[in-house]
């Protein structure tokens, strides 16, 4: 019997342990979902009145030409972001774990973006992109260009989206990099120099295959993060210019919808296209790691 109770107190206090974090997760995460696919059947008002609809918002959804030029766009955000910031951050991360002279000086620099708010640095890469008065129309100005229209010219406000998104990212991804090169045994480098393998064939031979678990990782949460762009464009675009239909992301289609139109039904909806769309990709992903990802 005593044994008994001692298990049930057991019993008891890890569940109360976890409690909260379980509570948590429900209330924050769990709740919130539910909510959001219950919503996408109904037509929700400015004062969260509901009428069903069934399926009418999918419908819509299907046919609406602004949800699917949102959707080309985010594509080309993921198809722009991803691979160059990988790349960069793994340039970065290989060339700071060399014997360079203040290399933790830089480390610590091109970290500092990771734990900058968002809206600071859409700010500054606003006042940087100005027309009138921005650095970088100056530095142009000062060489004998023509000034450009970055953030109001649909043709090119995406990608100047994208190389903020790219800048504030790739320190974050770096140092994540960083740490799964230094987890490479240095036998590997040392065998190789032996044999006299150059600094590149070592990084294409050696470190390349044996990062590639960390690179998973990062091209994971790169994509999802990508495909929930927000923050830079709702700073940096004008509601009301004609670089929001050309740079508009879903997520941002998606809050235009619930919070300015009052369309929290149809809303609802698209964040469950989204959710899905990352969720499949997510899933193909983790299908193919094994065709190129090496865990030995």
């Amino acid at each position: 019997m005593a044994k008994k109770m001692s298990h049930v107190k057991d019993y008891a206090y890890g569940y109360g342990m976890i409690a909260p974090l379980t509570i948590g997760l429900g209330v924050f995460y769990l709740y919130p979902v539910a909510k959001v696919f219950w919503d996408s059947f109904h037509e929700v008002g400015a004062f969260n009145q509901r009428r069903w609809t069934g399926l009418d918002n999918y419908v819509k959804m299907f046919k609406d030409p602004i949800m699917w030029r949102s959707l080309w766009n985010t594509c080309k955000y993921v198809l722009v972001i991803v691979p160059v910031m990988i790349i960069l951050a793994l340039v970065l991360a290989s060339l700071l774990n060399t014997r360079i002279k203040g290399r933790s000086f830089f480390r610590v620099i091109y970290f500092i973006p990771a734990i900058t708010m968002s809206a600071a640095i859409s700010m500054i890469w606003k006042w940087m992109y100005n027309s009138d008065y921005g650095i970088i129309n100056s530095i142009l100005s000062a060489l004998g260009f023509e000034k450009m229209q970055f953030l109001t010219n649909p043709d090119i406000a995406l990608y100047c989206i994208c190389v903020v998104s790219i800048w504030s990212s790739i320190g974050y991804n770096m140092i994540i990099l960083l740490a799964g090169i230094q987890g490479i045994s240095k036998s590997y480098y040392e065998a190789a120099a032996i044999d006299g393998a150059t600094g590149v064939q070592q990084f294409f031979n050696i470190t390349l295959p044996l990062v590639t678990p960390t690179l998973f990782f990062v091209m994971i949460t790169s994509l999802i993060s990508t495909f929930q762009m927000f923050d830079a464009i709702y700073m940096l675009v004008s509601k009301k210019g004609l670089a929001m239909e050309a740079t508009q992301s879903m997520v941002v289609y998606f809050y235009r919808n619930a919070f300015d139109y009052s369309k929290k039904g149809y809303a609802s909806a698209l964040a469950v296209l989204l959710f899905f769309i990352i969720m499949l990709i997510t899933a193909f992903q983790m299908k193919m790691q094994n065709k190129w990802v090496n865990y030995e």
